[in-house]
Formats: C-alpha cells, structure tokens, sequence
C-alpha cells in the first residue's frame, strides 16, 4: 500500500507533503501572516460549530450533489486557488485540473498559477474557472478577461482583498521573497529532501508563472517574470470602477472573492457580480480578520437568499463543509487540502483528498437525518435548537401564567 492509499484524512496528506517538501516551501503553504492568528480563527470558528442530528430518518439513499450557476457537481465543494503550486510539484495546477474534469467539480485556478489557463481549460474543460487579481496596468486584467473567454471559461473570480501585499513573516525568515534568498541553513535543511531538490534543478527551478508569461518581455526567465508579477500586483489604487470594468467586458459568471464585510456584499450584488466568495485568504493577509464562517451568516442576511454564497478558508474536513452549507454557504472551495494532495502524491494525491472529503460529507448526511444538501440548514445547528426551545419553553410558561 502506498502512502497516499494509507491517508485516511486530510492531515495524513498534510504529513506526507511536509515530509516531501524543504521547509521553505512546506511554509510557503502552511503559513499565515504575523501571529498567524487568522489561521487559529480560522480552524477555531469550524471546531466551535456543533451540529445536533434529527433520529430515525431514512438516509440509506444519500447524494451530495450541489447545483451552482445552472450547473450540478457531484459535490458541494471545489479547489481553491493556490499560487506557485508548480513550485511544490512539478505540474500540480494540471493535476488539479484533471482531477477536477475526472470528478466532477470546480477548480479556481490561481491568478499566481505556474500553468497557465489554456493548459487547464484542455484539460479541465468547463470546470475550470479563473482568478484575476488586479494590476496595476489595467491593459493586463482587460487581456486576461479576453483570454478566459478564448478558452470557453463559463466563470472567473475577481479577488478584492489582496489591495497591498501581506506581512507573511514565515517567508521572510526563509528567505522565500523578491528575489529570492536562499540562506545556508535554508539550503542545508532542502538538502535532507533529496528527490524534491533534485526534481526541481532538473527542470530548471523556479518554475514560470504560465499566465504572466504573455506579459514580459519575450524571452523572459521565470525569474523576470516573477519581478514582473511582483511589480503589477498588488495595486493598491483598485477600486469598484475596476470590478465595474471587468464586469462589462466578461459575459459569464464573475465572483467577487475575499468579501468579508456585509455592506461590500450589498455594493457587489448591486453591481451585478453573480456571487461571492466569503474569504479571509487562508488567513494570510490581514491576520486580525475575523473567520468567513463567522461573517458568513451576516454576509447572507445582507444579500438575501437567492444570491450564490461560496465560503474558502479553514476548510479541512467533510464535516466543515455540511457546517458551512448549514450556517448558508451554497459552495465551499478548498485550498491547502487538495494541495497538500497534489504535493504528496501528483494526480492521485488530488483524487485521495477530494475522495476523503466526499466520504466524510456523505457520513454526516447519514449522522445528521439528512439525504441531500437541500436537507442542511441553520435547524440543525446548536444555537437554532436552543433559541427554537427557549422560545416554546418560555411561551409554555407563558401560557401556564
């Protein structure tokens, strides 16, 4: 049995990628910013949900389909975006898309991809959607919108919350910066991962940034063309002039990704963005922000009902997702889980973590009485119940009097 069919769980994959993985590159994708206290806010918000199950229901026929923009997959979840997942294996934004046509669900490339989106579209096909991040030469974002139609692209995500670049202090420590700056201990520690070292010089290191390549000069190293993306984004002049841009020119479905704040949702809907990602970035932008899952039911009271809500961040286990779904989500996408697969085990390793997750979420559908997602809703939350008892007790007492 190999190690990726020993996984019984996401964090049995997060162990065989860290035991693959120099340090420096392991951090890169378990970090936060500063205190690293968004990414305890984050796993802290879903371990405090308690989910209180309904007995005696029928559920030997359950289906965790989910339909999204006129579209049905065959789970409730996606892959988020993860930038420089090349970097961790070689072609990882490739697996991700093949896994993603083979299994039926969406997969948000990453606007710091290392393959580019022409290469996941034939791939990936319609399952493949897009995340833009804004630059500084509005030209580059109006070039990107035209080249996710070319591909036949039906959905791309604007990301709003990245406005000026992040404090991540782990990167900083290890030298995973512009330009790059590798420190003796650093090099020592790669040195005890001698397949993923010798992997990466073979193929010529930094692997490119597939999607900024078009934008450099031609001939430009994957060195030149991370300067460049380092210099174009963020843009800190951004504003919703810009969405109002990208909107007019992209004829699909466009989500903002990264709204946190009620009124941004109520601004975004107004302007005809189609839904939104409720997302703190994986807790590695600003680190005092609160969970998605905790502004989630805020962000749906202020939308209403029928405006799709998707939620990122923190999401590592079945029981996250159905506990997403319960407090409004009608999607989850998730990030360092599938990538923590891809790293591990390349195309196998995407396939074990989303077939985890599928399980997982199929098993509480049975320990909760639920056959569907249509089922889940706040009526099986712990705070519902005891506000829905609370009030009948006290109209009993009520009536007594």
């Amino acid at each position: 049995m190999s190690r990726i069919d020993s996984a019984i769980n996401i964090d049995d994959l997060k162990r065989i990628a860290r035991r693959r993985l120099p340090k420096i590159m392991f951090d890169f994708i378990e970090g936060g910013v500063e205190d690293e206290v968004g990414l305890r806010t984050n796993a802290e918000a879903f371990r405090a949900v308690r989910l209180v199950p309904r007995a005696y229901r029928d559920t030997s026929r359950r289906e965790q389909r989910a339909t999204l923009f006129d579209r049905t997959f065959a789970s409730p979840f996606g892959i988020a975006p993860t930038g420089m997942a090349g970097a961790f294996r070689r072609d990882a934004e490739l697996y991700l898309a093949q896994a993603a046509a083979e299994l039926d669900i969406p997969y948000l490339m990453s606007g710091a991809s290392n393959a580019s989106m022409e290469q996941g579209a034939k791939l990936a096909g319609k399952n493949l959607w897009y995340q833009i991040y804004g630059a500084r030469d509005r030209a580059v974002a109006a070039d990107l919108v035209k080249r996710a139609i070319d591909c036949g692209l039906t959905t791309i995500a604007v990301t709003c919350d990245v406005p000026v670049s992040s404090n991540r202090e782990r990167n900083r420590r290890n030298g995973f910066v512009r330009p790059l700056r590798m420190t003796l201990p650093t090099i020592l520690e790669a040195m005890l991962h001698p397949a993923w070292v010798m992997n990466y010089y073979r193929a010529g290191g930094l692997p490119m940034l597939g999607n900024w390549q078009p934008y450099a000069a031609q001939g430009a190293t994957a060195d030149q063309v991370a300067d460049l993306f380092a210099q174009q984004t963020p843009d800190p002049s951004q504003t919703w002039r810009d969405l109002e841009a990208i909107r007019a020119a992209w004829p699909g479905k466009l989500l903002l990704k990264g709204v946190m704040h009620p009124e941004d949702a109520r601004i975004a809907t107004g302007m005809g963005v189609d839904g939104l990602i409720v997302s703190n970035h994986g807790g590695r932008q600003l680190d005092m922000m609160p969970s998605p899952l905790d502004m989630l039911p805020m962000i749906r009271a202020a939308v209403g009902p029928d405006v799709p809500l998707l939620l990122d961040s923190g999401v590592r286990r079945g029981a996250d997702i159905v506990a997403a779904i319960c407090l409004g989500a009608d999607f989850v996408l998730t990030g360092r889980a599938t990538l923590y697969g891809a790293t591990a085990g390349g195309l196998d390793g995407v396939r074990k973590a989303v077939a985890i997750l599928r399980r997982e979420i199929d098993l509480v559908l049975g320990q909760l009485g639920a056959v569907n997602l249509a089922a889940l809703g706040p009526h099986f939350l712990l705070d519902t119940v005891r506000a829905e008892e609370e009030r009948r007790n006290s109209g009993a007492m009520a009536a007594r009097r």
